[in-house]
């Protein structure tokens, strides 16, 4: 088993920054991939960007690059995920996730924490 929680979530205006944090505890040793996505009301939960925990590779969506940035602390089995620039569309709840290989679909992510709502005013 493999519990996430996530942090840092809140309520920021256009242009500022927020940092999510997600920290993972249990049986992670075999889950390569930490993973973040979000959810809008009404839309699929869509993905963001992962980390590779052992090749330390990281993946974005096109919507967030070169404003968001995944990075981790394998000492404090967390993962970050620094978030500048944010615009209105970014507004979302911010799952993170595990998986053991990268996908950017949610199907193969089998550990999920509560999500933390991230609210970008205009």
């Amino acid at each position: 088993q493999v519990q996430l929680v996530e942090s840092g979530g809140g309520l920021v205006q256009a242009g500022g920054s927020l940092r999510l944090s997600c920290a993972a505890s249990g049986r992670t040793f075999s889950r390569h991939i930490m993973g973040w996505f979000r959810q809008a009301p009404g839309k699929e939960r869509e993905f963001v960007a992962a980390i590779n925990w052992s090749a330390y590779r990281t993946y974005y969506a096109d919507s967030v690059k070169g404003r968001f940035t995944i990075s981790g602390d394998n000492a404090k089995n967390t993962v970050y995920l620094q978030m500048n620039s944010l615009k209105p569309e970014d507004t979302a709840v911010y799952y993170c996730a595990t998986t053991a290989r990268f996908s950017d679909n949610p199907g193969p992510y089998d550990y999920w924490g509560q999500g933390t709502q991230v609210t970008v005013s205009s």
